[in-house]
């Protein structure tokens, strides 16, 4: 099941929250900053240990920690690329994000996960494409892999919420 839904990521009730995180890990702006303060320090503690074992989470790569305070198992950070005019794969690495994200679901056992829209924030990346990207990469993993997965793209805008409500039609979900 692959659902749209125009709200607070912080206060879906899934098994895993994916954050649109930066390579630090330590939290900033828009979504990355809602989760880390919904969630607390926990989160926080667990972004220091692994920047610590790894220097933080490279662009299209994911790791996992706890959700601390949210309603989540997990919290996946997920780095998407910063749009630079299509040149430098953004794409590919946009499609790496929500594999990697999906990779961790599967490991960990979820059965629920809440996306919310990487990389179109401050990272600028066009809406339409990166939809349009999101939706694609996960259901071509899903079929892929063989996998029921109820997955939830929370908008924080009208303009990715009527994007996905509309892509999500055209390919019949």
């Amino acid at each position: 099941m692959i659902q749209v839904l125009y709200g607070d990521i912080t206060k879906v009730a899934v098994d895993a929250v994916v954050n649109a995180a930066n390579n630090s890990l330590l939290g900033g702006g828009g979504v990355d900053g809602a989760i880390h303060r919904a969630g607390g320090q926990a989160i926080i503690d667990e972004c220091i240990l692994i920047r610590q074992k790894q220097g933080g989470c490279e662009t299209g790569h994911a790791v996992v920690t706890t959700a601390g305070n949210l309603s989540a198992r997990y919290v996946i950070h997920t780095v998407g690329p910063v749009w630079r005019g299509g040149w430098e794969d953004e794409a590919q690495l946009l499609k790496n994000a929500y594999t990697s994200c999906l990779d961790i679901a599967l490991e960990k056992g979820v059965r629920s996960i809440a996306f919310p829209n990487i990389s179109t924030g401050v990272y600028h990346f066009p809406k339409d494409e990166a939809a349009h990207i999101a939706i694609h990469t996960v259901i071509d993993y899903l079929n892929a892999k063989n996998v029921s997965l109820d997955v939830w793209f929370v908008c924080f805008d009208n303009e990715n919420y009527s994007i996905y409500k509309r892509l999500l039609t055209e390919v019949g979900q």
